[in-house]
């Protein structure tokens, strides 16, 4: 699974994205790829990932987000709580439900 995380810069969410990676190789989470961009990326970016999740401090982007990448493309808000402490099992099963698994 390749996802990106989108946040105001890229920066606070890339504490997240360690500790996603090692929560998926932990649980046995093959081929993970994660990485964060800020939301001025996503245009240029989205495509080569399969599922993108943003941060609850660019919420107030939603609608660039999913206009950005269309309707059917995983999208999703990662909820303050979940984002705050890193609860990367939520985080998983936000990710899977987005992208139908």
């Amino acid at each position: 699974m390749k996802m990106l995380l989108i946040c105001a810069g890229g920066m606070s969410t890339s504490m997240l994205v360690k500790k996603l990676e090692k929560y998926a190789a932990a649980n046995g989470i093959e081929n993970f790829q994660c990485e964060a961009h800020g939301a001025g990326d996503l245009p240029e970016i989205y495509k080569d990932w399969d599922v993108v999740l943003y941060g609850p401090q660019v919420s107030n982007r939603a609608e660039f987000f999913r206009e950005t990448v269309g309707p059917d493309f995983p999208l999703g808000k990662i909820e303050p709580p979940d984002y705050a402490i890193g609860n990367c099992e939520k985080i998983f099963k936000l990710a899977y439900k987005l992208m139908g698994k």
